[in-house]
C-alpha cells in the first residue's frame, strides 16, 4: 500500500475516534478502505487518446465504440484534433511518452492519414490502434484500387453536388420551425412528428434527426388538457399515420424537470407518473408506435426511431 494512502489512513483513524467510533467499528472502515484502495491500485484510470488529423470524431466513435465493452476498466480520454504536420505528431510523441513513464502505456485510437505522421506517431510509447491501418489495406486488395491517402476525403463521395448537406440545413430548419407545435400547417411535410410530454427527448430527436439523416421531423407537446379531453388532440388527427410517441420514466423526468422548475408541481414524481400513464394509454388507444427514451442518448433514440418507424433516410 501507498504511504501516501497509509498517512490518510492514519488521519481518519485520530478524526474517527474523535467522534466516538469503537475499535471494531474502525477496524472494519478500515478494513472496507483496504479493499478501495487495492481495488484502485490493481485498476488504475487508463488514459486514452483520439488522434486524428482531422475533427477527431470518427476515432472518438470508433475508440468509444470498443472502449464501452470493458465496463470495469476506468478511463480518462482525450481528443488531439488537427494533428496534421509531423511537428505537431511529435509534440503527441513526447505527451504519449510522458504519460507511459508514469507506469501504464496510454491507448491510442487515431485516423491519421498522411503516412510520414503516422509513422512518427507509431515511435511514442503507447498502445495504438489506427483505423487506416487495420483497414486499408485488405480494402484496397478487395476494391483492386490504391486509396488515394488525402485528408477530408469523407465529403467528396457525396456525388450529389452539396445535395445532402443542403438536405441536412433545411431538415434542421424544419425542425426549429416546428418545435413544440409552432407551426401546424408544415405537417403534411413531415417524415415524422414526435409526440409526448414535456421533456421527454422530442426536440433534440428531431433536430438529430434533422441534422444526421436529413429526416424532416416535427414535435408535439401531449398537455394535460389532451389528456383531459382523453382522446388524441384533434391537430394531429390528420396525421396519424406520422406520429411516433416518446416516453420516459418517472424518476428520469422528474430529474429533468427539476434542473428547469425547482420544486414545482411540474417536476413532482406524482405529475410525472400521471402525466406519463395517461400519454402511454392514449399511444395504446391509438395505435401509436412509441419508445422509451430513459436509458438512451439522443444518437440511439433516433436511430431506434428509424429502425421501428422504416421511414427512409435522405441523407445516408
Amino acid at each position: 500500500m501507498k504511504s501516501a494512502a497509509l498517512d490518510t489512513m492514519a488521519v481518519l483513524g485520530v478524526s474517527l475516534a474523535a467522534i466516538g467510533l469503537c475499535r471494531s467499528e474502525r477496524s472494519i472502515f478500515f478494513d472496507e478502505m483496504v479493499v478501495i484502495i487495492n481495488m484502485n491500485e490493481q485498476n488504475p484510470i487508463r488514459k486514452v487518446f483520439f488522434v486524428s488529423d482531422g475533427t477527431g470524431i470518427t476515432a472518438e466513435s470508433f475508440g468509444q465504440s470498443l472502449l464501452a465493452q470493458f465496463a470495469d476498466t476506468r478511463f480518462e480520454p482525450m481528443t488531439l484534433p488537427y494533428i496534421d504536420t509531423a511537428e505537431k505528431a511529435q509534440e503527441v510523441v513526447q505527451l504519449l511518452n510522458q504519460v507511459a513513464s508514469e507506469g501504464v502505456p496510454p491507448l491510442v485510437f487515431s485516423t491519421i492519414i498522411d503516412e510520414g505522421i503516422a509513422e512518427v506517431l507509431r515511435t511514442a510509447e503507447s498502445f495504438r490502434v489506427d483505423i487506416f491501418d487495420t483497414f486499408m489495406p485488405a480494402l484496397e486488395k478487395q476494391l483492386n484500387a490504391h486509396a488515394v491517402h488525402q485528408v477530408g476525403r469523407k465529403r467528396s463521395i457525396d456525388s450529389s453536388g452539396g445535395g445532402k448537406y443542403n438536405q441536412r440545413i433545411e431538415a434542421v430548419h424544419f425542425a426549429i420551425d416546428n418545435d413544440d407545435g409552432a407551426r401546424l400547417k408544415s405537417y403534411d411535410q413531415a417524415d415524422i412528428i414526435l409526440v409526448g410530454v414535456s421533456r421527454c427527448g422530442k426536440t433534440p430527436t428531431c433536430l438529430y434527426l434533422g441534422l444526421q439523416f436529413g429526416i424532416r421531423a416535427a414535435n408535439y407537446p401531449i398537455t394535460e388538457d389532451d389528456m383531459d379531453m382523453m382522446r388524441l388532440p384533434k391537430a394531429l388527427e390528420p396525421y396519424k399515420n406520422k406520429l411516433f410517441g416518446l416516453t420516459i420514466t418517472p424518476e428520469r423526468l422528474a430529474a429533468i424537470r427539476h434542473e428547469r422548475r425547482p420544486n414545482s408541481r411540474y417536476a413532482s414524481p406524482r405529475q410525472c407518473a400521471m402525466e406519463l400513464q395517461e400519454v402511454e394509454q392514449m399511444y395504446d388507444r391509438n395505435n401509436i408506435p412509441f419508445l422509451n427514451t430513459t436509458h438512451y442518448s439522443v444518437e440511439e433514440i433516433a436511430t431506434r426511431v428509424i429502425a421501428q418507424t422504416g421511414i427512409e433516410r435522405r441523407v445516408k
